[in-house]
Order: structure tokens, then C-alpha cells, then sequence
């Protein structure tokens, strides 16, 4: 049973390795569901001892990608490649909300030698049944989901549902909401065999910072204690 851990700083990818998780989502801006991380991040990121995969998403909002913005995604998946990540992070759908199959093989096809996970985009997809085999055509080895629920433990049905539809073909990832309340819960809806969380907890902020716009209201940092707590309550259900 492996723990993945999105970070966006440093730091936080300091703390979940040393809580002990065994891959590394990295991105900026969590607070918006993640963005791509800088090349200075990534440099650094290739230093963990272990996995580390690069969020490729250009900006906040929609995951529809004009021309020029999934020219910027192929340039920053050479940055993941040029800093010696393990692979990307990536998604893009239609208007429809079904998966963008034409964009995201070309995407694939770009990050040729990377591994590649498929983001939370599959949540907003009408059929998440058909998204998931759309997913293992594409050749994508694994699917972040929460069951087009908020947090995975209300989508846990779903996400069952989509991991026996992928007969081991790809691995689908329950998170949004993981922690050590929720984990064995969902854990035990099917054999899952990994599982993705934040591990966050919220500090005190400096209001001076606040007024400026400097930093965000509920802003959390990768705390290892609760990387560990997970990670030994999961291995212990394993």
C-alpha cells in the first residue's frame, strides 16, 4: 500500500518524506487544486529519495487549454524531464466535460519515458466508467479520483466501481479528504493499492500578511506527523 503526498513547498516535501511517504505529487498553489511547480522546485524535488511526479496545469479554472497554453504544458513536462522527475501529472476534458482523449494523447505522447497520472479532471466526466477505460487506452498509470464527490469517501462507491472496471490495467487512487479518519473506510471498499492525501494542518498566520494579500486565509503546511499516522495506519490495514 503506497502514500502519495501533494506538496507545494519545500519544506513540505521535506516533511512527507520524512513522515514516509513513498511518492510525491508536486505542484504550487494546493489551495486551488495544485498548479505546475516552479523549475527551482523541481530542481530540488529530484533530490528526494523518492518518486517525485510534476503537476502539469498552467493556471486555475477550467481544464479546457487553448494553443498556446498546452504549448506551455509541453514546455513544462521538459522541465520535469530536464530536472529527472519521475513522471507528470496531467488532465484536460471538453466542453462536455468527457475527457479530452485527442489532447491528452498528445500530452502523453510529449511525455514520452515519464510516467504519467491522470488528475482530478476525471471527476467533472458524465461516465466515470467510460472516463476510466478512455484512461487506460490513453496509457495512463494511474487515476487520482474521489468518485466525482467532493472527498473520496462520499465517492467511495464510485471509485470501487471505477477500480474494477480497470482490472488492473491502471491503478486508481482514492484522494481529496484522505486522513487517518477516512483511510480505512475507504481502504476497505476495495483492494486498493494506493492512496493519495495533503496531510495538512493549518498554522498561525500573521494578519499583517493577510490584509496584503501576501497569504491566504486557512492556508495549511505538510505536516509530518501526520504523513507518518497515515502512513502506519495504512500499512497496518495492508
Amino acid at each position: 500500500m503506497k502514500l502519495e503526498v501533494c506538496v507545494d513547498t519545500i519544506a513540505g516535501l521535506n516533511a512527507a518524506v520524512a513522515g514516509g511517504a513513498d511518492r510525491i505529487e508536486l505542484c504550487s498553489c494546493l489551495a486551488m487544486g495544485g498548479l505546475t511547480p516552479s523549475v527551482g522546485l523541481m530542481e530540488l524535488a529530484a533530490k528526494a529519495p523518492i518518486p517525485v511526479y510534476a503537476m502539469i496545469r498552467p493556471r486555475g479554472g477550467n481544464f479546457i487549454f487553448s494553443p498556446q497554453e498546452v504549448d506551455q504544458m509541453k514546455r513544462e513536462i521538459d522541465a520535469a524531464r530536464n530536472t529527472n522527475l519521475a513522471g507528470v501529472v496531467l488532465g484536460a476534458n471538453q466542453h462536455s466535460n468527457a475527457l479530452d482523449d485527442n489532447l491528452l494523447k498528445n500530452l502523453i505522447d510529449h511525455a514520452n519515458g515519464l510516467g504519467v497520472t491522470l488528475h482530478r479532471v476525471i471527476d467533472l466526466a458524465p461516465d466515470l466508467i467510460e472516463a476510466t477505460h478512455i484512461a487506460v487506452e490513453l496509457g495512463f498509470e494511474r487515476i487520482l479520483s474521489s468518485g466525482s464527490a467532493y472527498k473520496a469517501i462520499d465517492g467511495i462507491e464510485k471509485l470501487a466501481a471505477m477500480h474494477q472496471a480497470a482490472a488492473g490495467r491502471l491503478s486508481v487512487m482514492p484522494g481529496s479528504g484522505v486522513n487517518t479518519q477516512t483511510a480505512l473506510s475507504i481502504l476497505q471498499a476495495a483492494d486498493f493499492t494506493e492512496i493519495h492525501a495533503g496531510c495538512g494542518t493549518t498554522y498561525p498566520q500573521d494578519q499583517r500578511l493577510l490584509d496584503f494579500g501576501f497569504e491566504s486565509a486557512g492556508e495549511k503546511h505538510t505536516d509530518e506527523k501526520l504523513v507518518r499516522s497515515l502512513k502506519e495506519l495504512i500499512q497496518g490495514n495492508a
